[in-house]
């Protein structure tokens, strides 16, 4: 992937992230629940609702994050060279994941570190 293209889809998928971050934190999901009285049936499925709106929206802080991450380094001219080992991404990795740091190799190993 050549790196206009690249800035190009990352640039597309860093709006898209923003939006809907935005759409996410206006509509009240980083909230709990309301101060009134409820149902407490209705207070434990609000509070799961909740939760799962928390999940999306810190999923999408971190994917804005790596996109961003992305983005400088092609503007430092390290875009597509593995953040670890110094060797190159594959051409059809950053295809399918464009912000993507690491080789598979060493995707692979932080995974497992991850587990």
């Amino acid at each position: 992937m050549d790196v206009t293209s690249a800035r190009q889809r990352l640039e597309e998928i860093r709006d898209e992230l923003e939006r809907s971050i935005g759409v996410l934190h206006s509509s009240g999901a980083h909230q709990i629940v309301g101060d009134y009285p409820q149902d407490p049936a209705d207070a434990g499925a609000n509070l799961s609702e909740s939760e799962r709106s928390e999940a999306v929206l810190a999923v999408a802080r971190r994917q804005r994050s790596a996109v961003l991450d992305a983005l400088h380094r092609i503007d430092m001219g390290t875009y597509g060279t593995c953040v670890d080992c110094g060797g190159l991404v594959p051409e059809g990795r950053l295809e399918a994941k464009p912000e993507a740091a690491r080789c598979v190799a060493c995707q692979g190993k932080l995974d497992r570190s991850l587990r």
